[in-house]
Order: C-alpha cells, then structure tokens, then sequence
C-alpha cells in the first residue's frame, strides 16, 4: 500500500516549539499590493523588520508576573503571559508589545510587575521571555518589549488591590513586596510625590552615578532581549515614568548634566539610545514613547518651572534619527496631578500628526505611531491611509496627509481581541486567518 506525503502549508509546524502548531500568519492581507487594500493593512517595514500589517498592540500592564521577591523567577512573564499574549498574536496582529519590563528591580511599577534585570539566558526572566517570544512568531506576529524604569511612580499595588480593600492608598510597602525606601527619581522629597492623599511614596533623588547605571540597565535588558529572540526594543519615556520624569522641568531640578537644560534632561535618552543601539544587531529596530505634552499648558506649575510641551516633542524628534531610533510612539500626559485632559476618541492623533509633519518638514523619515482611544476600523484606516513612502506626495497633494505610519492600541484588544479579523472583514480586505480557526471564519 503507497503511502502518502503532504505538503499542505497545514503540515508545516511552527518553529521553536516544543509541541506541534501550524505555523500561521494571521492578519497578513491576501493582496497587500493591491489599490485596493488600504495602508492599514500594508506591511511597513522599519529596518530589516517587516510588519505583515500596521496594527500594534500597545503595552499593557497586567500585574501578572511572578511576584515573590524569594524566588528566582520573580519578575518574570508567566503562563498568562502566554496565555493573553498569544491569544493577540493568533488573531492577526502586526507587532505585540510585552507590557513595560522593569531595567532594574525598583524600576516595576508594582510588586506584580514584569522586569528583565537578572543577567545571563539561563534566568528565569529570561525564559519566560524566550516562551513568550516563541509563541508569538509561531503565529505569524512580530514581537516588540518595552524597557521601562517607573521612578517615583513605583513600589504601589495592583490596581484591584487597592478598589478590593476599599483604600485610597495604593502604596506597596514591604509586607506586599515593596520597596518604599527604595523609590528614586531625578530629583526627591515630599514635593515630588506623584500624587497626593498618601497614594504614592516620596522619591529619593538619584545620584549621578546611579543615572548612569540606569542607563546601563537599559543596554543589559535590550542585549538580552535581542537574545530571546525579541522583534523591536521600545524605550518608554512617556506617562510620568523615570525618563518622562528626566525629560520635563516639572520633575526634574536636578543640577548636574542630567539637569536645567533642554540638552541635559534629554541627555538621558540620548545615552541610553545609544547604549542600546551599541549592543543590538544593527537590523533591530528601536522604538520611543513619549508623552508629547503634559497637559499643563495655563497651569500655574507650568508658569513656575516650565512643562514638557509639543515644542519640546518636536524638538526631541528632529533629534532621533542621530541617536538611531526608527519610531516615535506619541501618547500624552501622566507626569503631573494638575493635568487637564479631556480623554475621547483619537483624542492624541492630533499630536502624532503635528509632529509627522514637522518631521518631514524636516526632511526626516522617523516613523510616528498614533495611540488613544482609537477603536474603530475607519478610524485606524484613516489615520494611516497614504502613509506608504510612494504614496506620501500623493497624499500631500490631496490634502489627506497621514496622521500617522501605524495605530497602536490596548484597551480596544482586551474589549476584542479579534479586532484585526473584524476590521478586515468591515474594510472589505481578505486576509489569512489561523488554520485552526478557519472553520469559523471563512
């Protein structure tokens, strides 16, 4: 009795894993060249990374990491990971942002977070990356890692923590695993606690040689990240976290080289950039989130010190091709109590589109991603139509400039995590779908 072969892509199992899965590719569209697909669903590629669409989800924390500060697997990304992080990947994703991974230990928000500090591929941070990763391009997705420190913003509880036990104060201290004496930021004491009604504790201010094993921190965490096999790096610099805090005159008095002037509160991502940049392969591509502004314009703290603003965003983004990052992620806020922002849908596209177009203005090429309430189909269609390199003249002629070179978004993926199968199908774009759940959905 012959037997019998099959070449069925069905038969193709995944690499790097233990067990069989097809190898999918969720979410790529069938006929990306044609007129027809819209940019959304166009591949973009950023170095020698190639993203089958231009759908991101952002980092999200979970507080889901191990967090016994006894074990050796603490900070390290977990089943659930897997579990949540795949589940995004299988339907049809571009790039699946991990949720901020702490350089250091007091760099975690919470005890629950996840950190990649502890040294060599043998760690358990490290394996439990390495799984994550795996999975993830077993699905066809491209996977990205931002490093994060949260400064005066850390050692607190997970959010439904705090609700359950009806406090006020989310503060972590030792007893949860905390570190509140260990809290840092550019500059401390009581005036410089996040915010008020004993929520947060009061940061001690950093020397300037502990800067700069922050910024050392950043290249370990990015050389182990590229060894487990991560797609992107992205240094978060956004949301009132450590080099947020650096960046804005509002946090950051410091007196030294990290201080006072526009060149020296940005000097800490320049060298970490560049850190990170010195220990990468030359293909990767290298990511920054920032908070464009701090919503303090008319603010009377913005009147004293002066606050981060789009100016400054601007200015830093001229900046980024030198210090060789690719893409600039634009969010907003989260660095001071006094903020005014009134949150509604694609209320930052605004600021991704201003500083793209200031950026070629420039003659630059930086990528932007847009990110904030950005939920719908159309909407994420229209931020980035046009937003392919051949089309951009086109674009500008007709007056449709994009708002952005990709959409990031969160929330919208916990809510539907099909999203990019139901955005497809409402855009009229045919596209490949996992094998195992082709059945319902072709």
């Amino acid at each position: 009795m012959g037997s019998t072969s099959f070449s069925s892509p069905l038969m193709i199992k995944a690499e790097g894993l233990p067990y069989f899965t097809p190898a999918n590719n969720a979410g790529a569209a069938v006929n990306p060249e044609s007129p027809d697909t819209p940019t959304l669903f166009r591949p973009l590629q950023i170095r020698d990374v190639t993203l089958k669409n231009r759908v991101i989800v952002a980092p999200m924390c979970m507080y889901s990491a191990e967090s016994d500060p006894t074990s050796p697997a603490v900070g390290a990304l977990t089943d659930y990971h897997i579990a949540h992080l795949g589940h995004l990947a299988t339907k049809g994703v571009g790039l699946v942002f991990i949720e901020a991974a702490a350089v250091q230990p007091n760099g975690r928000i919470s005890p629950n977070d996840a950190g990649l500090w502890q040294q060599g591929t043998e760690s358990e941070q490290f394996k439990g990356l390495r799984r994550v990763v795996n999975f993830a391009h077993s699905q066809g997705a491209k996977i990205a890692i931002q490093l994060a420190h949260a400064g005066r913003k850390a050692s607190t509880v997970s959010p439904w923590l705090a609700s359950q036990a009806k406090k006020r104060s989310i503060k972590a201290d030792e007893s949860v695993g905390g570190w509140p004496s260990n809290v840092v930021g550019p500059s401390g004491g009581e005036e410089h606690i996040w915010a008020p009604d004993d929520q947060f504790w009061a940061p001690r201010e950093l020397t300037t040689a502990e800067v700069e094993e922050v910024v050392r921190a950043f290249a370990r965490s990015a050389k182990l990240s590229a060894e487990a096999g991560i797609d992107v790096i992205e240094i978060h610099a956004a949301h009132g976290y450590l080099i947020h805090q650096f960046l804005s005159p509002v946090t950051n008095r410091r007196t030294d080289k990290y201080g006072g002037s526009f060149e020296n509160r940005t000097r800490i991502v320049c060298e970490v950039a560049a850190a990170i940049r010195a220990v990468i392969p030359t293909g990767m591509p290298l990511l920054l989130r920032i908070s464009a502004t701090e919503w303090l314009e008319n603010q009377p703290v913005a009147a004293q010190t002066g606050s981060w603003d789009m100016p400054s965003s601007i200015q830093l983004a001229k900046m980024l091709p030198d210090l060789g990052i690719d893409f600039l992620d634009v969010s907003s806020g989260g660095n001071h109590k006094d903020q005014r922002i009134e949150p509604h849908t694609n209320y930052q596209v605004a600021l991704s589109g201003q500083i793209r177009s200031e950026i070629h203005a420039a003659g630059q090429k930086t990528l932007v991603g847009a990110v904030g309430f950005i939920t719908e189909a159309e909407s994420a269609r229209d931020i980035v139509q046009g937003a392919e390199e051949a089309l951009a003249t086109e674009a500008m002629l007709s007056g449709q400039d994009p708002k952005a070179d990709a959409v990031l978004m969160a929330r919208q993926f916990l809510r539907e995590p099909e999203w990019v199968l139901t955005a497809a199908k409402k855009l009229g774009v045919k596209i490949s779908v996992p094998w195992q759940f082709a059945r319902g959905l072709l």
